[in-house]
């Protein structure tokens, strides 16, 4: 298969690419850490091809897209976290959160969908925290929000094109995002599990791909509640 990942440099995205080169798969590594990214390339170098830009800017990306073959999978992984004090809300790190996960986002789709074939895969990077409202995460977790809504509605408009569509929503992640965290982060698992459970997702055509599933259906089960008792149920659990 022809594969694209965004975000390949670090974290979930760079396990992935790995994990997919190491069964025969070419794949466009993208990110801004070139340095990085060319290390997967020395490990892989007649699979592994590098495009280095930030999705941020809209012209990087039309330049970087611009010689791709007919892709079977693109996982839009890139993304950022930074958490609000929303006593203090700063305007400018809830920009940037936005930019970063839900403008490049969009600027990838683009140029991607229509390299995308027939009967391929397009997979966006979301949350768990999309599930329900969690103090701190007032940037992330509506950047995530975003991206699932957008996620449900490319399911259903790219499903006459053949294109399957899913969101993937994990719960904490060893990455170096995550390690950067001052809180508690009950059931965080490696980045060698999270890409078992997309890969396996992502091969059954599955719409949400969520983990690990003790965390992340709790979090669906709250999210149903009335959002009064979801309140308070949050509210009493970070007291």
């Amino acid at each position: 298969m022809n594969i694209l990942i965004t975000g390949a440099s670090s974290g979930i995205g760079k396990r992935l690419a790995i994990d997919y080169l190491k069964t025969g798969h070419v794949v466009y590594c993208c990110g801004r850490d070139l340095r990085a990214l060319n290390q997967i390339k020395e490990r892989f170098p007649n699979l592994a091809i590098i495009l280095n830009f930030d999705v941020c800017s809209l012209d990087s990306c039309a330049e970087s897209f611009t010689s791709l073959k007919p892709l079977d999978l693109v996982i839009l992984n890139a993304g950022t976290c930074e958490y609000i004090d929303a006593r203090s809300f700063d305007a400018a790190l809830y920009s940037r959160v936005m930019r970063v996960n839900v403008e490049g986002t969009a600027n990838c789709l683009q140029f991607l969908i229509p390299q995308i074939k027939e009967g391929g895969s397009l997979a966006l990077m979301g949350s768990s925290s999309s599930f329900l409202p969690l103090p701190k995460a007032e940037a992330y977790g509506a950047s995530k929000a975003a991206i699932y809504y957008l996620a449900q509605t490319l399911r259903i408009s790219l499903k006459p094109a053949k294109i399957c569509v899913s969101y993937i929503a994990p719960g904490f992640v060893e990455t170096p995002l995550t390690d950067r965290n001052d809180f508690p982060m009950p059931m965080r698992v490696d980045v060698y599990y999270a890409s078992a459970q997309i890969q396996k997702g992502l091969e059954k055509g599955n719409w949400l791909i969520h983990f690990p599933k003790n965390f992340t259906w709790l979090l669906k089960a709250i999210g149903v509640l009335p959002a009064r008792l979801q309140h308070f149920l949050i509210a009493k659990a970070l007291a």
